[in-house]
């Protein structure tokens, strides 16, 4: 499965926010008990320790003991603080734990995460957001991600008002 990572983990080996690479194992917890598929799920007792993804470019070739350019990700924690009013309208604030891997699927993903990156097939909704706005710049990064001309599609067709009122501002 491919994969991108999601936060900075080890920032001197190049595996930042962005990385993209592609699951090549998952190393379970050692109390793990047996475990036997239902209806092709796996339902685990433990966060597994670690996930082994082969990134597609790391500064270091080779970590002792794994492939090259594979590298364990570990699951971080996370708190969140939620605030809301109750009931009697008093303000109550609740922090929330949780652990999880900083990685996400990576078949899909927004112009920002993919700054900086060359991937070799592009596909690009142009559409305007739900939430939020759509601007040139938006639509740079987007298409200037492929590697050519001949590897990008667009999933709608352009509308003007988009790309000239982001850039132009009103007419005059």
């Amino acid at each position: 499965m491919q994969v991108m990572v999601t936060q900075n983990v080890e920032m001197d080996l190049d595996i930042t926010n962005g990385m993209r690479g592609a699951i090549v194992d998952i190393v379970l917890h050692a109390d793990e008990p047996q475990m036997t598929p239902i209806n092709g799920v796996i339902h685990l007792k433990y966060l597994p320790l670690f996930v082994l993804v082969k990134l597609d470019r790391m500064r270091t070739s080779q970590l002792p003991g794994l492939d090259a350019s594979v590298i364990p990700v570990e699951a971080v924690y996370k708190s969140h603080r939620i605030r809301y009013k109750n009931a009697e309208g008093s303000d109550v604030t609740h922090t929330v734990k949780r652990r999880q891997f900083p990685m996400t699927s990576a078949y899909v993903f927004t112009d920002y995460h993919a700054q900086g990156q060359t991937i070799p097939y592009v596909i690009v909704d142009i559409a305007k957001p739900p939430l939020g706005g759509l601007n040139l710049f938006n639509l740079y990064v987007a298409l200037l991600r492929s590697s050519g001309r001949e590897t990008i599609k667009l999933l709608r067709d352009f509308e003007d008002t988009i790309q000239v009122g982001s850039w132009c501002g009103p007419s005059r």
